[in-house]
């Protein structure tokens, strides 16, 4: 359970990392609440069909009382909210961060949800090993070196909202780690979806002026990002953390910045440089470390 878990996870880092560049060429045609709009939209619509496929050929459910139905749909629809809620807010963020600042830098800082996750944790009584903190450590010094070529820091405003952004995303990831055991993975992530569109949705009409002949343009952006990212990225994510350390997920997760380096080197001919190749060497060692077995006392 736990391997596949992780598997899962990768792929979900493999889709998130690839969609990252349909994130940025989306804003070439709209605005940033209009694209997660539509996206979100979309990823709802494609999970729709799995649904109602997975209610015809799934296991028969378990007998359960009206008490224990209405409990069960309570759970799921405040799951569905939660998630959504805090999925909007975060990806409005991240899709204002890239305005504001470079891709590398932005994957940067919203990558640091593998330091804000534990640290959170901490807060609820859940502790780390030695073991996940030196993977944590590892894992942060190789974002670095794979996305902080272009210089450091400074307090801006694209600063400050990508610091915002893995904070959110954070929450995102400790949220999903609660409700995951309780409710169905697939049914929660279209009910966050449907949230996530409709808030970005009030959002985009107070903030921007959408078209649609913009949103056209931009269709193949938003279509990947709609299907790929939300339909299936956010829904493995789902599964995938059901039963796993939100810390271990986080840094798994986090793969997707040196995953969107790698795929840019293999597939559009891009430079990988010692520093960058150093950057996913430092992840992929920090991602082993972590699923190492612990050593029974």
């Amino acid at each position: 359970m736990k391997l596949r878990n992780s598997l899962l996870l990768l792929i979900t880092a493999t889709i998130w990392g690839t969609a990252f560049v349909a994130q940025s060429v989306g804003m070439d045609y709209v605005g940033p609440m209009t694209y997660v709009c539509a996206r979100s939209i979309i990823g709802m619509i494609v999970l729709l069909p799995v649904i109602a496929v997975l209610n015809r050929v799934g296991p028969p459910r378990a007998a359960e009382t009206p008490e224990e139905r209405r409990k069960g749909r309570k759970t799921l629809v405040i799951g569905g909210v939660c998630c959504g809620t805090v999925l909007c807010i975060a990806s409005c963020t991240q899709q204002l961060t890239l305005l504001h600042t470079t891709v590398g830098k932005a994957g940067f800082m919203t990558a640091c949800y593998i330091l804000v996750v534990p640290l959170i944790g901490l807060l609820f009584g859940r502790r780390c090993g030695l073991k996940h903190w030196c993977s944590v450590a590892i894992a942060l010094a190789g974002l670095y070196f794979l996305c902080m070529t272009g210089g450091g820091f400074s307090l801006d405003l694209g600063t400050l909202l990508g610091l915002c952004c893995a904070f959110l995303f954070s929450c995102h990831i400790l949220v999903i780690d609660y409700f995951s055991t309780r409710v169905d993975g697939v049914k929660m992530s279209c009910i966050q979806f449907l949230v996530c569109g409709l808030l970005s949705g009030i959002a985009m009409l107070f903030a921007e002026q959408p078209q649609l002949s913009a949103v056209l343009l931009a269709w193949k952006p938003i279509a990947y990002a709609g299907i790929m990212s939300c339909g299936v990225g956010y829904t493995l994510q789902i599964v995938g953390q059901k039963g796993m350390d939100p810390t271990i997920a986080s840094l798994i997760l986090s793969l997707e910045s040196c995953i969107s380096v790698l795929a840019g080197w293999l597939l559009l001919g891009q430079t990988l440089s010692m520093r960058e190749g150093l950057g996913c060497v430092a992840m992929f060692a920090a991602i082993i470390l972590a699923q190492l077995p612990a050593k029974e006392s």
